[in-house]
């Protein structure tokens, strides 16, 4: 067991050094962002005023807007992720899934911030803004972080939704409509271009697929079907209770084959 830890552990550290490697999509639009392309400066513009001008002209979606930004923000969604990792270790006793999410959600972060830093792009400069936001703007946080969480849920929470057909569509819906609801909302506040929402849609993305593969190596079944280790839900732990003091169910098979003759004798 010791000696798969440290493997797992290599595999989630290469995948995450190497998770820039992978991301075409996001490197192509980043040399477009740094490279100034006018047909994307131009396609970012006629957005933004789509979706600014809706907002300007609807209060109730800007205070929308707002609240979800609030409430789907990177560091509510980190303290959601953290609830997850308690879970999986003391309800699940799934250490190495738990340290799935925590080196998904943390290399993606930190990559997201390092690369705002790298990229350094203005955010939207608009006359009468509904709202601000500090920091560089490409690749949106708000976006990558979405789309972090919501993988990362998404594939620990797949396999015990195995039986119910109606709890997977939840899930995947879900796991859909949070980052693009969040997404769009940065562009609706004028706080990001469309660019840079996309970008961190891609880099969540990209880092969840990276991460998964790393975790699941060889695993017969695509983790968008199975999740990433669905064996975790075939046997539920008891509440509160570590598995060693669950009773063993092939224990108490054994004890009723033996109690059975002896009251057959005394019959």
């Amino acid at each position: 067991m010791a000696v798969d830890d440290r493997s797992l552990g290599l595999r989630l550290g290469v995948a995450g050094v190497l998770a820039p490697v992978v991301l075409v999509p996001f490197a192509l639009l980043a040399v477009f962002v740094v490279g100034d392309w006018a047909p994307l400066h131009q396609a970012d513009l006629a957005i933004t005023d789509v979706l600014y001008g809706f907002a300007e002209d609807h209060p109730f979606w800007v205070d929308f807007m707002v609240v979800w930004s609030w409430v789907f923000a990177p560091m509510s969604l980190r303290v959601a992720a953290l609830v997850l990792v308690i879970w999986l270790v003391r309800r699940r006793h799934a250490p190495r899934l738990a340290l799935w999410v925590v080196v998904t959600m943390a290399v993606g972060g930190i990559l997201a911030a390092v690369l705002k830093l790298l990229v350094g792009r203005d955010r939207p400069e608009l006359l009468d803004p509904v709202a601000r936001a500090a920091g560089y703007s490409f690749p949106s946080g708000h976006a990558a972080n979405a789309a972090l969480t919501a993988g990362v849920f998404l594939l620990v929470l797949l396999p015990f939704a195995r039986e119910h057909p109606g709890r997977r569509a939840a899930l995947w819906i879900a796991a859909i409509v949070m980052p693009l609801v969040t997404g769009v909302s940065r562009i609706g506040l004028g706080v990001h271009w469309t660019s840079d929402v996309v970008a961190g849609w891609l880099l969540g993305v990209a880092m969840v697929a990276a991460t998964t593969v790393a975790l699941q190596g060889d695993h017969p079944e695509p983790a968008t079907v199975e999740g990433v280790e669905p064996e975790v839900a075939d046997e539920p732990a008891g509440i509160g209770e570590p598995a060693s003091d669950r009773p063993d169910p092939d224990r108490a098979d054994e004890r009723r084959r033996r109690v059975r003759p002896a009251a057959t004798q005394r019959m």
